[in-house]
């Protein structure tokens, strides 16, 4: 018997029996009709796109927190482009499984999760009362290439890029007392919640890598750092600069050139770079691809 499919049959399991322990309905979890607090942050100011530029040190402290709110709400509207995408790529690998098996039922578990997750973040966007910021055009379409070609340990790096970098930023800001107190919430919920898909998608993806032929996993090194590049420009939309009544190009500019805001990416990812590195992802023409994206430190 394979006992990689033993422990793949133990993993989701203990996930499941997690799931029933520690699963929210955000609609009930969260009160959607309390006002926001005045002054308080919507995602820690460290974590803002522009902390420690010229233009931040310009701007007044209700202009900063304004744009902490468009951030947050951008990341929230990227966030249901994501899970989207991801659970797309779930469904299509339980495709040719066993539909009983609980390796299956936990894929399924976790897209029900993603469900309710996309549906907390619209409706935080909407009472945000910010713009819905959507992916770049260019970006929408290489996210439907990527799921329609993406390989089953591609899809398990896409899965854990979206998730782990998020996963980070929100560890830092449902414990931060300066942010308000729904965004603590919704982040809470979220992290809870992503620790086990992590847990699945890790677990999987380091199986596939010892499993994939050659062709497959030379693909996905190429195919998962261009999605990479594609999820990390796509975080926060350059419309929330306008927004908030700053100059978009150069915004954008000081963003990207930001030692700050690289130090933060590449922070974000660090976990995870070194995760993929071990199993033979950030190898030979893939690692120029990877380094452009900022998430590899």
């Amino acid at each position: 018997m394979d006992t990689s499919l033993i422990d793949r049959e133990k993993t989701a399991e203990r996930l499941l029996a997690a799931s029933a322990k520690h699963s929210f309905d955000p609609d009930t979890e969260l009160d959607w009709d309390k006002p926001f607090d005045e002054g308080a942050w919507y995602w820690p100011p460290e974590l803002v796109s522009l902390y420690d530029t010229p233009l931040w040190k310009g701007m007044s402290q209700e202009q900063r927190i304004e744009l902490s709110k468009h951030e947050a709400a951008s990341l929230c509207a990227i966030g249901v482009w994501f899970e989207t995408i991801l659970m797309q790529l779930l469904l299509r690998h339980t495709y040719d499984l066993e539909p009983t098996s609980a390796h299956v039922r936990y894929a399924l578990t976790e897209i029900a999760d993603e469900c309710r997750h996309s549906k907390m973040f619209a409706r935080a966007v909407t009472k945000m009362g910010t713009p819905t910021y959507r992916p770049s055009r260019l970006d929408h379409q290489l996210g439907r290439v990527i799921k329609t070609v993406s390989t089953t340990p591609g899809a398990f790096t896409g899965t854990l890029l979206a998730e782990e970098i998020l996963d980070w930023m929100q560890r830092l800001t449902f414990p931060d007392e300066r942010i308000q107190p729904f965004v603590r919430g919704v982040t809470r919920i979220h992290v809870v919640e992503e620790a086990r898909h992590i847990r699945y998608a890790r677990e999987e993806l380091r199986r596939q890598m010892e499993t994939a032929p050659r062709w497959e996993i030379e693909f996905t090194r190429l195919s998962s750092a261009q999605a990479a590049r594609t999820i990390a420009r796509s975080l926060i939309s350059p419309k929330v600069y306008a927004s908030v009544g700053l100059d978009v190009a150069q915004a954008v500019e000081q963003a990207r050139t930001s030692p700050h805001r690289r130090d933060v990416m590449a922070q974000s990812a660090k976990r995870l770079m070194d995760f993929l590195d071990e199993i033979g992802l950030i190898k030979g023409p893939s690692r120029r691809l990877w380094k452009s994206s900022g998430l590899l430190g």
